[in-house]
């Protein structure tokens, strides 16, 4: 069975999603890993959600440890897992261990944008509505430039120090 986002939805049953998203490879289950964007950054970036990353800054929305917030240490996609720094469980023996949250039930306070791919995907929403002229010519290039002159700024200061 060949897998793409077409077959995800060609059954209603439960039992076939199910065993989609548990068969489904890797590249596929990286889309399962999204999470909602808060307020701010929906409004700045003209997105819902967005896949979590190492670093991102997130809130937990559901179960016992809603409203906590903490850096994600650890993406688990086999799992379709996330675990967030600082938030731990106490076993029976007394050691803690991390918790597991579902990608879902986190909300993504703060991106993580290190990384230009991921700066790029962002922000192309916003250049294909730039280049149509559905929105003000430059929302998106103001959030590039921004983040370009932090680049900047951080490589300076490592090359002064050195």
């Amino acid at each position: 069975m060949k897998f793409c986002s077409k077959h995800w939805k060609s059954s209603k049953q439960p039992r076939k999603q199910r065993k989609y998203i548990y068969n489904a490879p890797l590249h596929v289950r990286h889309k399962f890993l999204s999470a909602h964007l808060s307020k701010e950054l929906r409004e700045k970036y003209k997105k819902r959600s967005f896949t979590v990353r190492k670093g991102d800054e997130v809130q937990v929305m559901k179960g016992k440890f809603k409203k906590k917030t903490g850096k994600i240490g650890r993406v688990d996609m086999k799992k379709t897992k996330v675990y967030i720094d600082g938030i731990t469980r106490k076993k029976v023996d007394g050691s803690e261990i991390p918790v597991s949250f579902h990608p879902s039930k986190l909300k993504i306070i703060n991106l993580n944008l290190d990384d230009k791919k991921r700066l790029e995907a962002l922000t192309r929403v916003l250049k294909m509505e730039e280049k149509h002229g559905k929105t003000e010519k430059t929302v998106g290039t103001k959030v590039l430039e921004g983040v370009k002159e932090k680049n900047k700024m951080g490589s300076k200061s490592k090359t002064g120090s050195t």
